[in-house]
């Protein structure tokens, strides 16, 4: 998922999801969740996520964040446009654990 913030606002922006991503810790299904920054423009933020089924992806999203952690309209809220979403079918590589690959 792309995310562009407001301008100057895509570290605060990245740290938000950081913590969101601590959140997920643990989380039934969640194999990965990246945050990273684009070097280039630092208000772009993308987040890869690794879902181990698309229900899982739902009822993490529908659940109520722990506590610390940010809801989904603080990260909203610092976004000049929806966030877009590339949905993709995992084929293999490094990062998932053996088994899980398809």
């Amino acid at each position: 998922m792309t995310m562009t913030a407001l301008p100057g606002r895509g570290g605060e922006l990245a740290a938000l999801l950081l913590r969101v991503a601590e959140g997920l810790r643990g989380c039934a299904g969640c194999e990965i969740y990246l945050i990273g920054q684009d070097a280039a423009d630092p208000d772009t933020v993308r987040v890869t996520e690794v879902w181990r089924a698309e229900d899982d992806a739902r009822a993490a999203l529908a659940a109520p964040p722990p506590a610390g952690a940010p809801a989904p309209a603080d990260v909203l809220a610092l976004l000049s446009a929806p966030p877009h979403r590339t949905d993709l079918t995992v084929l293999g590589g490094v990062g998932l654990p053996a088994g899980d690959q398809p």
